[in-house]
């Protein structure tokens, strides 16, 4: 299992003290909080009164996938595909990059699987950016790991460990 649940009671979380800014690292690019998603060139109508003839169902949200994976209902393998995919809330600072708690036994970077709960950790009008589970693991500096919905019910760590055991069973899916 890649992460660990750490479903604590109130008040027994990462602290919001001790944050500080890490760098992107160069070369990479910044996404912007509120990116749209590219447009759909060349795609048809489906016949047939606009409703497709096999309705697709919609793919699981993140924070449903956390909270499957941590109930132990939902494999390494299938949470890391679907997470890959999603979209991950990042509170930012003052210059581009992760925010990461340094307050903590190994250095992680608050993440979050909806606006809500990144508003819940870092307040209403805070800062962030979006860009998905596959971006997160190729752009994370070494050594850090990640936590997801900290102050949420679901909460799941990944150490640095972890995060370079997702990054390499990705590199197998991609390239075998």
């Amino acid at each position: 299992m890649y992460g660990y649940d750490q479903t604590a009671s109130a008040g027994h979380g990462y602290p919001h003290a001790g944050q500080q800014h890490v760098h992107q690292q160069p070369g990479h690019q910044q996404y912007a909080a509120h990116q749209s998603a590219p447009p759909h060139y060349g795609q048809q109508a489906p016949p047939g009164n606009g409703q497709p003839l096999y309705p697709e169902q919609a793919p699981p949200s993140l924070r449903e996938t956390v909270r499957a994976f941590t109930t132990g209902t939902l494999t390494s393998e299938d949470f890391q595909s679907i997470f890959s995919t999603s979209k991950v809330y990042c509170p930012r600072g003052e210059t581009p990059g992760f925010l990461a708690l340094h307050n903590t036994q190994q250095p992680v970077i608050p993440m979050f699987t909806t606006l809500k709960e990144l508003r819940r950790y870092a307040g209403k009008e805070s800062r962030y950016f979006v860009i998905t589970g596959a971006e997160v693991l190729d752009l994370l500096p070494s050594g850090y790991g990640f936590v997801l919905d900290m102050e949420g019910e679901h909460r799941v760590v990944f150490d640095a460990k972890a995060v370079e055991e997702m990054v390499d069973f990705a590199m197998r899916r991609m390239y075998g």
